[in-house]
């Protein structure tokens, strides 16, 4: 029965099963969690080295998930919530559940349990069926939002190199540990969170383009480097063969304006770079939404063109104040001009 089970499943009998949380946002009567199911592929962050890097990026690409898995929520009060997996393998709880903020920690984050609801599939699971999960609700000292791209605003990525051979040499062959931030690029960061009392701790969003494939790889990075935590955001790893529904809407359009719409008495700093279209993207949100952008930085990349274009963009909006910059030092010179830090 259980040999059955599996082999629609497309899983070998031999591996165990895990369970991806990722790091979302919420609020008090707002329950809010992504995440996905499938198998354990013994990736291992912490393995350096040229031939390490190549096995573990193959290993989060060639993830074997768990489509229709029937999975439980418990929350630290003992509140449980069930779902299920679409044929990809992710799942989403969205649904207005009271007195959530009363469950956070110091830092406004949800500590969440997850497991299988499946009898059939206990055998195989790793940490007796517990795996952890993540939700921020903002705390009530912040004073607005930082929402941030990753690739080439606070990781070195090549994103404008030709035919991006530098994004795709770095994340097959570069493991985690020897990749490089922009200088003061974190202390800028962390001065955000803390805000301009010092204590602030402003929410920190951090979306990116990248699949759901390197959300450890980007969750090590930021942690490792000292960025403030923050809800990751990246998006499904579609290939022609995707059974799911291809989205309406660009993926940081989309999960802007949803942050935006779950706060709307919070203002936020938008932070990017001229590599590709954070410019377009984020002009069209502060027009809006002109009463919520406080800031737009984007970060000078090394591609003329592109810099001569998005310096012209910037020369014409008036909505919000907005900077282009070489060095992180610039951006943080304007962020304390605005009283945004201290």
């Amino acid at each position: 029965m259980l040999k059955d089970v599996l082999q629609k499943l497309r899983l070998h009998p031999q591996d165990p099963l895990q369970i991806h949380g990722y790091q979302t946002y919420g609020t008090d009567d707002h329950l809010y969690l992504i995440g996905r199911a499938l198998e354990d592929e013994g990736v291992n962050l912490d393995k350096t080295g040229f031939a390490n890097a190549f096995k573990n990026a193959y290993k989060q690409f060639r993830s074997d998930e768990l489509p229709n898995a029937k999975l439980k929520i418990r929350l630290s009060d003992d509140r449980v919530f069930y779902t299920k997996t679409d044929l990809e393998g992710y799942f989403k709880v969205d649904q207005e559940v009271d007195g959530l903020r009363e469950l956070t920690n110091d830092q406004g984050w949800l500590q969440l349990e997850l497991g299988y609801d499946d009898e059939n599939q206990k055998r195989l699971i790793q940490n007796d069926n517990r795996f952890p999960g993540q939700m921020l609700i903002p705390s009530k000292k912040a004073e607005y939002g930082v929402i941030s791209d990753i690739d080439d605003t606070i990781l070195r990525t090549g994103v404008t190199s030709l035919l991006k051979w530098r994004v795709i040499f770095n994340t097959l062959f570069t493991d985690v540990g020897n990749r490089t931030p922009f200088k003061g690029a974190a202390s800028f960061y962390n001065k955000l969170h803390l805000g301009k009392s010092g204590e602030a701790s402003n929410p920190m969003f951090y979306v990116s383009n990248s699949p759901w494939n390197l959300y450890h790889y980007l969750q090590a990075f930021i942690k490792n480097n000292n960025f403030p935590k923050g809800a990751i955001l990246l998006r499904d790893f579609r290939t022609p063969f995707d059974r799911t529904p291809k989205p309406e809407k660009p993926h940081k359009q989309h999960e802007i304006r949803n942050i935006l719409n779950t706060y709307p008495e919070m203002q936020f700093v938008l932070i990017g770079d001229s590599g590709e279209h954070d410019a377009d993207i984020y002009i069209e949100i502060a027009e809006e939404f002109p009463e919520q952008i406080k800031a737009i930085y984007l970060r000078s990349v090394n591609h003329e063109k592109r810099v001569f274009r998005v310096r012209g963009l910037l020369e014409r909006f008036e909505v919000t104040p907005a900077l282009l910059v070489k060095e992180s030092v610039m951006a943080e010179d304007h962020a304390r001009e605005l009283d945004l830090i201290q």
